[in-house]
């Protein structure tokens, strides 16, 4: 099958080698700050849009669930979960963004899709957007790490090579498969606080989308979230100070600084949380990951 077979075009822009920049919802999405990433993306720069993935093939409808809408208080229709796909010009560069939910099924046929339409328009990479919860500090500057496959791009942008092993999500399938078709591709991560899981990180998603701007070579739309992240740095430390518990474990990892979680080794890259998945880690990870699971169990038992 083509990627004919499972996209809807929605239009025909003429589009001069655009970066493709693409998050999805779930494994790969800590705290939704790769999706919130994405969707500012698509509001900041007016995109508009260019096409989706039918679902029909890709999608688990028992786990991630059609949604029905009532319009006028009479009329219902269903949304359909789906892959969507929007195009926008840059001061840097044109762009098409790819957002929506982590597929279900058939993830080799659904990346064949995506590297198909990076293919038609000659682009010029495929950027990836993925947060993970780590050992890290909401008050202190978000970290995010980038790696390639590709030996030109971790140069010119000073990515790493990850070495991780391990379970992977819908992202390092789809980066393979751009090393297979030989199309330039990276990876970008932002760690969150694990203990502020349950709460969505426009931080996460702001330091995402200044790096991305950075490698694309367009300015990133950063004012977009400013008010979001005041309030989210209220919320965190309202969580932080109701808890005493909670408090002096955040002071004792705001202690160890950049030793809690060390985002220069590659290991650490694909920590990953489903909504029933455990932590995942590295066998020599740092001693503090145990009382992160530890504590998120009490939190689970109360």
């Amino acid at each position: 099958m083509t990627e004919s077979d499972h996209v809807r075009w929605l239009s025909n822009p003429q589009l001069q080698t655009p970066a493709v920049i693409a998050g999805f919802s779930g494994w790969n999405d800590a705290a939704d700050a790769a999706s919130s990433a994405v969707r500012t993306l698509i509001d900041a720069w007016k995109a508009e849009p260019l096409a989706e993935i039918d679902p029909e093939d890709f999608t688990d409808f028992a786990t991630i669930r059609p949604m029905v809408k009532l319009e006028d208080g009479i009329h219902r229709s269903i949304v359909w979960p789906k892959v969507s796909l929007w195009h926008a010009s840059t001061p840097g560069t044109d762009v098409i963004l790819v957002l929506g939910p982590e597929p279900s099924l058939k993830w080799r046929l659904f990346t064949e899709q995506i590297v198909s339409i990076a293919a038609k328009y000659n682009s010029s990479m495929v950027l990836t957007l993925g947060a993970l919860l780590a050992d890290v500090v909401h008050s202190r500057e978000v970290r995010v790490m980038g790696t390639s496959n590709d030996q030109s791009t971790l140069d010119r942008f000073e990515l790493q090579r990850s070495t991780y092993e391990g379970p992977t999500g819908i992202i390092g399938v789809l980066q393979d498969a751009c090393t297979q078709s030989s199309i330039p591709s990276a990876s970008l991560w932002a760690a969150v606080p694990a203990y502020a899981s349950q709460i969505p990180s426009p931080k996460a998603a702001s330091a995402l989308i200044a790096r991305a701007g950075e490698i694309i070579g367009t300015p990133a739309p950063l004012s977009a979230l400013h008010n979001s992240i005041v309030a989210y740095d209220r919320r965190v430390e309202e969580l932080v100070e109701d808890d005493e518990d909670l408090r002096e474990y955040v002071e004792r990892l705001d202690s160890m600084g950049d030793d809690a979680f060390n985002i220069e080794n590659p290991n650490q890259l694909e920590f990953e949380f489903g909504e029933n998945d455990e932590e995942v880690g590295e066998e020599d990870a740092n001693s503090l990951v145990d009382e992160v699971e530890q504590f998120l169990r009490d939190q689970d038992s109360n």
